[in-house]
């Protein structure tokens, strides 16, 4: 931890109870407003707080390098977006990142953006069209808006990294790495074992910008076996 890092923690902000929030919602704020790795976003450009997770990830596993194509899926705000552009090189001249998302998302340096909903029938091909070639690394940290029942919650996100999962199996090219938010004990075994079959090596990851209350993982598949 770095001395800035633990200032930042002893100036700690409190959101006083006659605020009028509730209760939850009071300690969601606080944790935000005290949380290390918001300031570090807002410090270092950063959209969000999400770009040190695949910033993590990276360091430990060698995802992004310059020159390859990427594919960003549930990109708003741009935190992945702008780590992946930065690492691979990519620039408005020459784009070699595609990010897409139903919410708008700002410009991103070095990122074609396509407000669409990746789950409508014609966004692969969309994103494959955009793109121009093969990914070389499809990431999503993508999770459904939550509706309040967790056990709904769970199942809608597990519909999204399975869709995600299927997309990166039919566009990826060989060799290439699949990155995927899931949930602790989410990832299903079907999944899991499919993955596997077509990649390498495929395991789950927790970068320390994941809180450590959060139940989010992420799934990661390297090397792509190519298609069949």
């Amino acid at each position: 931890m770095t001395r800035k890092t633990k200032e930042i923690r002893l100036l700690r902000t409190r959101v006083k109870k006659k605020s009028g929030l509730k209760a939850s919602s009071r300690r969601w704020l606080e944790r935000h407003l005290n949380d290390p790795y918001v300031a570090r976003a807002r410090a270092e450009g950063y959209r969000s707080r999400a770009a040190f997770k695949l910033l993590e990830i990276d360091e430990r596993h060698s995802l992004l390098r310059p020159g390859l194509k990427v594919v960003d899926l549930g990109s708003a705000p741009g935190g992945w977006s702008q780590v992946a552009s930065q690492r691979t090189g990519s620039t408005d001249e020459r784009p070699g990142v595609v990010a897409i998302d139903y919410l708008e998302m700002e410009p991103v340096a070095g990122v074609t953006f396509l407000r669409k909903d990746f789950l409508d029938e014609d966004a692969p091909a969309a994103l494959i069209e955009a793109l121009g070639t093969a990914p070389d690394l499809v990431m999503s940290d993508m999770a459904a808006p939550t509706t309040g029942h967790r056990q709904t919650d769970h199942l809608r996100t597990m519909h999204l990294c399975e869709t995600a999962a299927e997309f990166a199996l039919s566009v990826l090219q060989p060799g290439g790495n699949f990155l995927v938010k899931t949930f602790q004990g989410g990832a299903g075994a079907e999944l899991v074992a499919r993955l596997k079959q077509n990649f390498a090596s495929v395991h789950h990851v927790k970068p320390p910008a994941s809180r450590d209350e959060s139940v989010e993982l992420y799934l990661l598949a390297k090397g792509f076996k190519g298609h069949k």
